[in-house]
C-alpha cells in the first residue's frame, strides 16, 4: 500500500513531538531539561510546523521514538482517529433523566461507565499505536 499525502493533510512535526511526549507522560520541563533548554524553548518548538534535523534526532533519541515517526505522522489520520473515539464513545454513556431512589448505585454505575470509557480509549491508542509502528515498518 502507498501512501500518498493530500495537500490538505500537513505533517506538523512539533505537534507530533507534543503528542509522542504527552502519551509517554513526559512534561515539557522534563523534555526541555534533557535538551538543555528552557520549558518555554519546548513550548514554542512544539508549535513549529518543521524541526531542524539535528534537533529532530535529538529529540527522537530522548523520545526514543523514530525521527520517522514524527516526520512522517499524519494530523488528519490522528483527527480521524481522536473523532471515531468521541463519536464511537457517545453510547458507552447512557444519560438517562429519571429519578433515581438509590445515589450510591447511580455512583457506582457512572464509575464503572467511565472505566468502560477509559478501556476503550487505552483499545484505541494501543491501536493507533500500531498503526503508526505499521507506518513506520513499512518504510
Amino acid at each position: 500500500m502507498t501512501h500518498t499525502a493530500m495537500p490538505n493533510h500537513k505533517v506538523h512535526e512539533g505537534r507530533n513531538i507534543k503528542r509522542f511526549r504527552e502519551m509517554l507522560g513526559i512534561k515539557q520541563d522534563a523534555l526541555a531539561f534533557d535538551l538543555n533548554m528552557s520549558q518555554q524553548a519546548v513550548s514554542l518548538l512544539e508549535q513549529k510546523e518543521k524541526i531542524d534535523t539535528p534537533l529532530l534526532q535529538q529529540i527522537s533519541a530522548l523520545l526514543k521514538i523514530p525521527v520517522e515517526a514524527i516526520q512522517n505522522f499524519d494530523e488528519q489520520q490522528a483527527i480521524n482517529i481522536i473523532s471515531n473515539t468521541f463519536h464511537d464513545t457517545q453510547g458507552l454513556i447512557n444519560y438517562s433523566p429519571t429519578f433515581v431512589n438509590n445515589p450510591v448505585d447511580k455512583l457506582i454505575q457512572l464509575h464503572e461507565e467511565k472505566i468502560a470509557l477509559y478501556e476503550r480509549m487505552l483499545k484505541e491508542k494501543d491501536e493507533m499505536m500500531a498503526r503508526l509502528e505499521q507506518l513506520i515498518n513499512s518504510r
